[in-house]
C-alpha cells in the first residue's frame, strides 16, 4: 500500500527558512562569543564583524523569503488543526517575520546612529550615511536591539516547541512541510 506523499512548501522557501535559521544561529553564536574576549582584542572585533554579517544575511534572506511566501500556497497540515491552533500558528509567523526584519534593522540603525561603520568580512563595509551621530538615539536603538534579542530566543523555542510537538504528539505534517 502506497502511502500519500506529504505536500511541502516550495523548494525555494524550504532553501529560505533553512539558510535564514542557519544565519539567526550564527549570529547569536558570534554575539555570544564576543563575551569571551576582553574589549579592544582582535577576536572580539571579528566576532563582532561576524554577528553583523550573519545579521545582514538574516535581513537579505528574510526579504524574499517573505515575497516568495506570500506568493506561494501553504500546503494543508494533515490533520487539519483546531483554530486555536492555526491562530497560534499564525501569530507565532507573524512574530517571527518581525523579529526578523526588526532586529537587522536596529542593528544597522544603532550603528548608523553611533556614527560606527559595519565592517563585514572580505573587507566589505556599510559605511555611515549620516552627517550627525546621535549618541542618545543609537544607545536606546541598541537596548532595544538587545532586548528583542533575548525575546526572541523565547520565539525561537516556541517555535521549535511548537514543530516538534506537531511532529511527536499531534503527529501531523507540519513540520514535514518544510523539511
Amino acid at each position: 500500500m502506497r502511502k500519500d506523499p506529504i505536500e511541502r512548501y516550495p523548494g525555494s522557501l524550504r532553501w529560505l527558512h533553512w539558510l535564514a535559521f542557519a544565519a539567526v544561529v550564527l549570529a547569536y553564536l558570534f554575539i555570544n562569543l564576543t563575551g569571551l574576549f576582553a574589549k579592544g582584542d582582535p577576536l572580539q572585533a571579528a566576532m563582532l564583524r561576524a554577528h553583523f554579517a550573519a545579521g545582514l544575511a538574516v535581513l537579505i534572506l528574510v526579504v524574499p523569503r517573505i515575497f516568495v511566501r506570500w506568493l506561494s500556497r501553504v500546503p494543508p497540515v494533515s490533520p487539519q488543526p483546531s483554530r486555536l491552533t492555526q491562530r497560534a500558528a499564525v501569530s507565532t509567523h507573524v512574530l517571527l517575520y518581525v523579529f526578523l526584519l526588526l532586529q537587522p534593522l536596529l542593528g544597522l540603525g544603532f550603528m548608523q546612529l553611533a556614527g560606527k561603520v559595519v565592517y563585514l568580512p572580505g573587507g566589505w563595509d556599510i559605511p555611515v550615511l549620516l552627517v550627525a551621530k546621535h549618541p542618545e538615539w543609537a544607545a536606546a536603538l541598541k537596548d532595544i536591539h538587545e532586548t528583542l534579542g533575548t525575546i526572541f530566543y523565547w520565539v525561537i523555542g516556541l517555535h521549535i516547541a511548537a514543530a516538534l510537538w506537531h511532529h511527536w504528539q499531534v503527529r501531523d505534517n507540519t513540520l514535514q512541510r518544510m523539511l
